[in-house]
């Protein structure tokens, strides 16, 4: 749907639940992510606790944080967490709103203490894994638990027996959770440009350089599905060329 008519929509009240639903997914596939959030806040209006609303809402700031300026960043992570925590709330067998609560935190821990940190961490995980309780198929939320366990593989033991010593218990998991969920992603949904990126670095984090090559390459020949997908090719590009050849 053109730009002027989601606007149009907006204009006119957007009564029609499914229909102003359809207009933002359209907008939202668009990359069109400002005009996706006002179709859908406007439905929001007539519609408060309307979780399709809700979970859309919490995704389309998710996406919309990974590409804005670093002053913004917070704020729209923040937004989707409200929206998340308020679908789950409303439904608590949404799997999209848990999935997405996950993804908003995943964000926000990045800027947060090391207590903050773990303690977010764990709810990001019992969030994803609630969502594939509801949903085995939800290829986001296992896309999110690969990236999660890489970023802990990445802690060297040392760290994790000093968070575990002044701050509890740090999850448990690595590269091998991480490589699993991460072909469960790509199984369930093999044209997401995201998980086969995330399993090249995982690759690279493991000295895996001919599988890293493969899911990199794989990742570069997929469609931009998101904005962050844009930097994603570039970088998926670069770290190719960095490879030795085969």
């Amino acid at each position: 749907m053109p730009i002027a008519s989601v606007l149009m929509l907006i204009i006119l009240g957007a009564a029609d639940l499914p229909g102003a639903i359809a207009a933002g997914d359209e907008a939202f596939t668009r990359i069109e992510y400002p005009a996706a959030i006002a179709v859908y806040e406007r439905a929001l209006a007539d519609h408060p606790d309307e979780p399709g609303l809700l979970w859309r809402l919490a995704r389309v700031y998710v996406c919309a944080g990974e590409v804005a300026p670093d002053a913004d960043q917070e704020k729209r992570f923040v937004a989707a967490e409200r929206y998340a925590r308020r679908c789950v709330a409303v439904d608590s067998l949404n799997a999209p709103g848990h999935t997405w609560l996950a993804g908003a935190l995943g964000y926000i821990a990045l800027t947060e203490g090391v207590k903050r940190k773990i303690a977010l961490s764990r709810e990001l995980l019992h969030e994803a894994h609630r969502a594939l309780e509801i949903d085995p198929n939800d290829d986001a939320a296992w896309s999110i638990i690969g990236s999660f366990y890489r970023a802990l593989g990445n802690a060297g033991w040392l760290q994790r027996a000093i968070a575990e010593l002044f701050l509890g218990s740090v999850p448990k998991g690595g590269y091998e959770e991480a490589e699993s969920a991460l072909w469960n992603a790509i199984r369930i949904a093999p044209g997401i440009m995201r998980h086969h990126y995330e399993l090249g670095v995982l690759y690279l984090d493991m000295g895996r350089e001919e599988d890293a090559r493969a899911a990199l390459t794989t990742a570069a020949s997929l469609p931009v599905l998101t904005a962050i997908d844009r930097p994603r090719l570039a970088k998926a590009r670069t770290l190719l060329e960095g490879l030795p050849p085969p």
